[in-house]
C-alpha cells in the first residue's frame, strides 16, 4: 500500500476511533477490486452513533482535502457508506454488520485490525 494511501486509511481509522467506533478492520483490495484500493469497516452502537462517526469522517476529510465521491445511508444510519475514491468506508450497526457479513467478500484480501490508541 502506498504511503499516502496508508496515511489516508490510518487517518480515517483514527477519526472513527475518536468517535468511539468499534471493531474496526481494513482490507487492502487493490489487487481484487476495480473500484477502490482499501475498505474500512466499523460499527457504532446505534444509528445516531453511526451518523456521528460518518459526519466526523466527512468533516475531517474535507479538512484534509480528501475528495468524497458519494455518501449513502446517512438518513437512516444503519449502514452508511462513504466513498473516498481509493478508500470506501462502511459504518454499520451491530445487527446490519452481522446480517450482511461483507467482510466475507474480502476474506482473501490482506486484512489489518487496528486497535484504538489508549
Amino acid at each position: 500500500m502506498k504511503k499516502s494511501l496508508r496515511e489516508k486509511v490510518d487517518n480515517i481509522i483514527d477519526w472513527s476511533f475518536e468517535k468511539k467506533a468499534e471493531n474496526v478492520v481494513q482490507f487492502d483490495v487493490k489487487e481484487k477490486s476495480n473500484f477502490t484500493d482499501a475498505i474500512v469497516i466499523c460499527q457504532g452502537s446505534v444509528e445516531l452513533h453511526n451518523k456521528a462517526i460518518a459526519e466526523f469522517i466527512i468533516e475531517k476529510s474535507n479538512e484534509y482535502d480528501y475528495q468524497i465521491l458519494s455518501k449513502e445511508g446517512l438518513e437512516n444510519g444503519k449502514w452508511i457508506l462513504l466513498d473516498l475514491i481509493d478508500v470506501v468506508v462502511h459504518i454499520f450497526t451491530h445487527e446490519k454488520r452481522d446480517y450482511y457479513k461483507i467482510e466475507d467478500l474480502y476474506k482473501k484480501a490482506p486484512k489489518r485490525n487496528k486497535e484504538q490508541k489508549k
